[in-house]
């Protein structure tokens, strides 16, 4: 599991870079609400990204978003917020992916 350096956009512009999504998944570190992701799916079939959700209201634990990102495609995912996904061990926000081949991603915050 890799942690997603998270790219800042500027007034200056932004070029991202992007990694190869890992098969363990990946972690992003949330600021604010201006955090998302930005996944690219090379391939020939649709992938799932779901987003470890850690909050509870009254006992009830959210749901996890999930994301389908078609053949093809991408998908700009978020905002990531850290009352939603922060995990209780490192503050991160866990992603993982259906798939992972020709599926890359960055984290850019705004």
């Amino acid at each position: 599991m890799a942690t997603l350096t998270t790219q800042v956009i500027a007034l200056a512009g932004l070029a991202p870079s992007y990694a190869a999504a890992s098969g363990g998944g990946d972690k992003v570190t949330m600021s604010g609400d201006r955090t998302f992701l930005h996944v690219k799916n090379g391939g020939g079939s649709p992938i799932t990204v779901t987003l470890a959700a850690t909050a509870t209201t009254r006992g009830q634990v959210a749901t996890s978003p999930t994301i389908s990102v078609p053949a093809s495609g991408e998908r700009m995912i978020g905002p990531l917020t850290a009352d939603l996904l922060a995990g209780t061990s490192d503050g991160l926000c866990a992603v993982s992916y259906s798939a992972v081949t020709s599926v890359t991603v960055a984290a850019i915050r705004i």
